[in-house]
């Protein structure tokens, strides 16, 4: 398997930290408003590669932060004139519909970043003790960016041309700074913003701290993957690598992944331009299913443009697979034959090539443009060499390899497929356990992901109990 390293601008072998085990971090939305379509590429494309992984037999600890505080949050929760979680709940739960909606699973964890000031302040603080942060006259901490010496090591850029970035945490006092380089690590509290004791100032964190803070605390000093939009290359994911690789005196991810932007009609999404789509909006004119499959309509790394025209050609598209996947089910219904007829079974291999096919794809750095392309190959396959005539164990062979391919790119053909009741048990497990653990985010999880299925729970004195609704 073939990963391309947005670090070295090459191509590497993917070798994981510890066999059989993927760490990956995926940075997550601010949660101020209704995702948009620009955020959907990511979580589509990395939920992909997650999905992919499993299937190669990797466990996979997949998580994926909420930035629940932040300017834009403030400013809405001011408009609103509410409290700033308000807005943050609000649209972590809106969030989590959409990305159910899109059939992204739910990451290993969500950390929320107001539930991890404590492991920043402690960052924050071993950073200072190392000189590689220090304390400004009004309690701002600033990061010394020129101790790092390998900084800007991810965007390729001479630390000399390196300026804030659009989304550098800017405050007042700026004159404050030992280099106009530096970064904000802490910031003071402004009147009517929510705000953490620590020992610099009354004050709430930068934004590029939390996911060194939270990539650390749930995956370890050193992670295999870290990915998101290739607009985080810099100063975002730049200086988690300062803060993570100083801190920890080690690499931070071997593995850098991004995807490329998303454009609508060829022109960079605006909402001054009128071409700006949430997610919900999509959902009110196609299945999301179509916005999933279009996403992956081409790999990862290049451009992708929405178009009308080209949601239509990607709903046709997921409609001949599901089409296809629909005409092996109803032959089904009167096949015969357990087992594979003499002839059958070398036909069947041809069917497998289509597996190899998809697997040499996904293989060289996720080409999902060319793994769907050997899907396509699967449909045209299925609809010439299986009919009326064929075999149940024929029929069913590849009705599951078309399921399988399907379902690692997330996309479901077996629309009316009911979940087993083992599958049900095992999640109600799950939700036991999480209790247990004082995990009630996850537990209300389970019973939503249940509930959207139609399973209903109910927690009696006997234990749990659950119905079809």
């Amino acid at each position: 398997m073939k990963i391309f390293n947005t670090l070295s601008r090459r191509k590497e072998e993917f070798i994981p930290l510890e066999p059989g085990k993927v760490r990956m971090y995926v940075c997550g939305p601010t949660v101020y408003n209704l995702i948009h379509i620009g955020n959907a590429r990511p979580m589509i494309v990395f939920d992909t590669v997650r999905r992919y992984m499993e299937h190669k037999g990797y466990e996979v600890n997949y998580v994926s932060n909420f930035t629940d505080v932040d300017d834009k949050i403030i400013k809405q929760a001011i408009a609103e004139g509410v409290d700033s979680t308000v807005i943050s709940e609000r649209y972590i739960a809106e969030c989590k519909k959409d990305m159910e909606a899109l059939n992204v699973k739910p990451a290993t964890t969500h950390p929320l970043a107001t539930q991890e000031i404590c492991g920043m302040l402690d960052m924050i603080g071993t950073l200072i003790e190392k000189e590689h942060a220090y304390v400004a006259a009004d309690g701002t901490v600033y990061y010394r960016t020129r101790s790092f010496k390998e900084y800007g090591k991810l965007s390729h850029k001479n630390i000399d041309d390196l300026r804030g970035g659009n989304r550098a945490l800017l405050v007042s006092g700026e004159d404050q700074k030992e280099d106009p380089l530096d970064f904000v690590l802490w910031k003071p509290k402004k009147e009517g913003e929510p705000y953490w004791d620590s020992d610099y100032c009354k004050g709430r964190p930068g934004w590029h701290i939390e996911c060194s803070v939270m990539s650390k605390k749930y995956l370890g000093d050193e992670i295999d993957i870290h990915a998101g939009g290739e607009d985080l290359i810099f100063p975002h994911h730049e200086n988690e690598i300062a803060q993570s690789e100083a801190a920890n005196g080690r690499e931070f991810a071997k593995y850098w992944m991004h995807n490329a932007f998303l454009n609508i009609d060829n022109r960079k999404m605006s909402k001054s331009l009128g071409n700006f789509f949430t997610v919900r909006d999509i959902s009110e004119k196609y299945d999301l299913q179509v916005l999933r499959f279009f996403m992956l309509s081409a790999h990862y790394r290049s451009p992708l443009n929405f178009s009308a025209d080209l949601m239509e050609s990607a709903k046709n598209g997921l409609d001949r697979i599901i089409t296809a996947a629909e005409n092996l089910k109803f032959l089904l219904q009167t096949a015969q034959g357990e087992e594979l007829a003499a002839d059958e079974a070398k036909l069947f291999e041809e069917a497998q090539m289509y597996v190899t096919q998809f697997d040499a794809a996904m293989d060289d750095d996720f080409n999902t443009a060319d793994a769907i392309a050997a899907i396509f190959d699967l449909v045209k396959w299925s609809n010439t060499n299986v009919n009326a005539e064929s075999s149940k164990a024929l029929t069913e062979a590849v009705f599951a390899e078309m399921k399988e391919l399907a379902d690692i790119c997330g996309l479901i053909i077996d629309k009316q497929a009911e979940m087993l009741d083992a599958d049900i048990e095992k999640l109600i497990a799950d939700r036991q356990q999480a209790r247990k653990d004082k995990n009630f985010a996850r537990a209300d999880e389970i019973r939503d992901e249940l509930l959207n299925k139609g399973i209903v729970l109910e927690d009696t004195r006997e234990g749990v109990k659950w119905k079809r609704a």
